[in-house]
């Protein structure tokens, strides 16, 4: 956690509990609809999606506290998210045979607004590549995060998330053409 900006156990400079909590509440009404639209790229189901998000805000709330640089927090909730995302995906892989198939959410305003045929496709090719891959495509290109900031919320290298983007791409523009 100490590459986040959050600290471990020691002396270091941290946000006062009142700040702590300033900046949880900025963040929420910043990034939650953001955070949601992110947890959807990983996660199938809408509420779902919600459940991973307001569980990243109640990790994040409760570690606020130690946050000491208050401009990386909104990478930390990020990777907190994505991590989340893969937790749950992971758990799902094994009881994906006990349960019945989810019921397709209906979409809301804002996604009836956006959908088309083609976002759909993207989507489904997106959720077909690797995980490192298509976490920072999402990351790069859905939240218009920067290489530096893909990097900080994945915990790699540019050069990592630079050589990721681009197979990602590749990939992504072999599977699209396929489709055609």
């Amino acid at each position: 956690m100490e590459s986040v900006g959050v600290l471990g156990s020691g002396a270091r400079e941290a946000l006062a509990a009142p700040a702590a909590d300033a900046l949880v509440v900025d963040l929420f009404a910043a990034e939650a609809t953001r955070l949601v639209s992110l947890a959807r790229f990983f996660v199938e189901d809408r509420t779902a999606a919600e459940d991973l998000v307001q569980e990243a805000f109640i990790r994040l709330s409760r570690n606020a506290h130690r946050i000491r640089d208050p401009e990386r927090a909104a990478a930390y909730l990020r990777s907190i998210v994505v991590n989340l995302a893969r937790d749950h995906n992971r758990r799902g892989l094994v009881s994906l045979r006990h349960r019945p198939p989810a019921v397709v959410d209906e979409p809301s305003a804002e996604e009836t607004a956006a959908a088309r045929e083609s976002r759909s496709e993207v989507v489904a090719a997106l959720r077909g590549l690797p995980r490192r891959q298509r976490d920072c495509l999402v990351l790069r290109y859905y939240l218009d995060l920067s290489v530096e900031e893909v990097a900080t919320t994945l915990g790699i290298s540019t050069n990592s998330v630079k050589t990721h983007v681009q197979r990602g791409m590749r990939a992504l523009a072999t599977s699209l053409e396929e489709k055609r």
